[in-house]
């Protein structure tokens, strides 16, 4: 590390020196470092002396008893800036990474690239790290922890990894730094201001998750690596679980009102149907808050939860819930994770506010991701799902594996409400204006939804149950267990050409 004063100026700020950081992350007594004794050998920085491991420890450790690579930037040595030498050192480990086929994890504090050593034209050569991450995308999982700065041309290196968690009020991520804003636009702001958690949690959709203490941030690392395999040859990791498959889930009943317009949080049916004794991981809790995705278990076998959330926007679908579940959907389908679908969505969000967003380029990405996956894929319907939402939910023809609902859920076209407003229009233009043409669109919204009946779809076996909602747990593990050895074919290709 940097030397005394160094740590201690860490310490101030609230951020651990990166072997303390090293200690939480990994079992005890398990890193094997790689390039311990690394130095600049940059006769330019000749007068900064000693750089202890060129300002990155890189090595292998265990997690839970498996092995994970990690590569962690030491603010305390030139501000965790990346030099030559640093840079070989994470060349060799990402070389290790997919010859071995092990977990990667960025402890990231760095201030870039080191501008004293880069600066002629011999970048040119540069780069190759955001290449080769790439190259480990969907074979390895890959985390980028924000435990400090991360300017310039490293942000990508989070926004290349799978999963990125951020500690509140000392991590940030921005393409230029205040200063070289400050030079190329003239614009004074803060780190925090441009890149820090709040930016990414909430508006840009960068970051999956926010913290309060490098402790916290290393912990979560943990957890979200334990659903994981350690590659994508492998079978994600099941668990014993003292949590009953069969239990039933009673609080459902009063969870979920009836009224299809009644709002109500998601996390709580969630909470209930999953694993009592394995604590979620909610990606992107902070972003596109009408759609959840969140990791969890069910029986022990990991699952991705793609859940509405009426609490906002009542549950229809925007660009950025789009974006962020068409992400998921990728994940787990690189790693093997089954996904469980909850539906209660109104559809896709209209008008010309989302058009000029590209809401028909954003929905197209999710139904993209939804329509590749081979997971198994399994849909409960639990109070409605209209539209396009439900095919982007993974509606029956999109490889459903099973496909269940509540007795008084609706799947249709649209609700009862939008069928006579847009059918019915010319009709109720007959009827006064008031309380007359209100009782009339009542009346035909009762008609409409005599036939929004999940019998009528159970009857054309275009569900495959209509289920109990205290059921709906064992449902779920049951239909994950029937389709546990699924295998799907495709046509050859290269790659699809997805929507972005």
């Amino acid at each position: 590390m940097g030397g005394p004063d160094r740590v201690e100026r860490q310490r101030s700020l609230g951020k651990l020196p990166v072997r303390e950081r090293l200690d939480l992350l990994l079992d005890p007594g398990t890193f094997v470092e790689y390039g311990l004794l690394a130095d600049h050998m940059d006769e330019g920085l000749a007068a900064k002396g000693s750089l202890a491991a060129d300002g990155v420890v890189t090595g292998i450790g265990e997690i839970d008893g498996r092995r994970v690579a990690v590569i962690a930037y030491d603010f305390t040595v030139l501000a965790g800036s990346m030099g030559e030498v640093g840079e070989r050192k994470t060349a060799r480990l990402r070389e290790i990474v997919l010859r071995q086929r092990i977990p990667v994890v960025w402890l990231l504090d760095s201030g870039g690239a080191r501008i004293q050593s880069s600066s002629g034209s011999t970048f040119a050569g540069a780069g190759a790290l955001f290449r080769e991450q790439v190259a480990l995308s969907g074979v390895v999982p890959q985390v980028g922890a924000l435990l400090g700065h991360c300017a310039a041309g490293t942000a990508y290196i989070p926004a290349l990894t799978d999963f990125i968690p951020m500690v509140k009020g000392t991590s940030s991520m921005a393409l230029g730094g205040r200063h070289l804003v400050k030079a190329a636009t003239g614009e004074d702001v803060t780190e925090e201001d441009m890149g820090g958690s709040e930016v990414h949690n909430k508006h840009s959709g960068v970051a999956d998750a926010e913290v309060a203490s490098d402790e916290e941030c290393l912990a979560l690392v943990r957890r979200y690596l334990s659903f994981f395999p350690s590659h994508n040859g492998e079978d994600p990791p099941e668990t014993e679980s003292t949590d009953p498959v069969d239990r039933r889930c009673e609080e459902l009943y009063s969870i979920v009102p009836t009224a299809p317009r009644r709002a109500y949080d998601t996390r709580k049916v969630v909470a209930a149907i999953v694993d009592a004794d394995c604590e979620p991981v909610e990606v992107k809790a902070g972003f596109a808050r009408n759609l959840l995705t969140t990791l969890a278990r069910i029986g022990g076998q990991p699952v991705g939860i793609v859940a509405s959330n009426p609490m906002v926007l009542g549950g229809a679908l925007d660009v950025n819930a789009a974006d962020k579940a068409a992400r998921f959907v990728w994940l787990c389908d690189a790693f093997g994770i089954p996904l469980v679908f909850l539906h209660d969505v109104p559809g896709f969000i209209v008008g010309t506010a989302v058009e000029k967003q590209g809401i028909i380029r954003h929905g197209a990405k999710f139904l993209f991701a939804v329509s590749e996956a081979t997971v198994p894929k399994i849909s409960v319907v639990l109070r409605k799902s209209y539209g396009a939402g439900y095919f982007v939910m993974n509606g029956l023809a999109y490889e459903c594996d099973h496909l269940s609902i509540w007795p008084t859920a609706e799947i249709a076209v649209m609700g009862p409400d939008g069928m006579v407003n847009i059918t019915m229009r010319k009709h109720l233009e007959g009827f006064e204006e008031g309380k007359e043409r209100d009782a009339e669109r009542i009346r035909l919204a009762e008609e409409f939804r005599a036939n929004i009946d999940p019998w009528i779809a159970a009857g054309h076996a275009q569900v495959d149950e209509v289920i109990d909602p205290a059921e709906t747990r064992h449902v779920i593990w049951k239909a994950l267990r029937a389709n546990r050895t699924k295998e799907v074919d495709r046509p050859w290709r290269k790659h699809g050409v997805p929507p972005v």
